[in-house]
């Protein structure tokens, strides 16, 4: 299968079903669903370019997304993507929707000249594992993630 990745803006005529696929993507994890919270946090999200989003579609339908973000690499002086969310409708996995994605983003952030594209997923999901690892991704050691909650 061969599918298209674009960019997607919130005036994308594929917003909708990009929204829809986010919302999914949420519950998946155990997120309350809210079609019209999602979108409307989404838009947000598109417009202040906090987050870019790039949807394989084919016959017109969003079949999964991948959002990003870009942050400055202090030391460096370049930037570092970070791959946010990665989202496949489960109708369409195994037919290479998230390699195709994660393929669109790696070639971004190269032509772009960041210096590094980073990512996290859960310990337990080991598909995730097997296509970023395939695709050159490796384990960072030495490092520890820590949050602060503020709510």
């Amino acid at each position: 299968m061969t599918v298209e990745v674009r960019q997607t803006t919130a005036r994308d005529p594929a917003f909708d079903d990009v929204s829809d696929l986010f919302n999914a993507y949420r519950a998946h994890y155990g997120c309350p669903g809210s079609n019209e919270l999602t979108r409307r946090w989404l838009e947000q999200q598109l417009d202040e370019q906090r987050l870019q989003v790039a949807t394989a579609v084919l016959d017109h339908r969003a079949l999964g997304f991948i959002t990003t973000t870009v942050v400055p690499a202090s030391l460096t002086l370049r930037t570092a993507w970070l791959i946010r969310d990665l989202y496949v409708d489960p109708v369409h996995r195994r037919r290479g929707v998230a390699r195709a994605l994660l393929q669109h983003v790696m070639d971004g952030a190269r032509a772009s000249g960041a210096h590094r594209l980073s990512l996290h997923t859960e310990t337990g999901n080991t598909a995730a594992h097997a296509l970023y690892t395939a695709a050159g991704f490796q384990p960072v050691t030495g490092l520890v993630l820590l949050n602060l909650m503020l709510t």
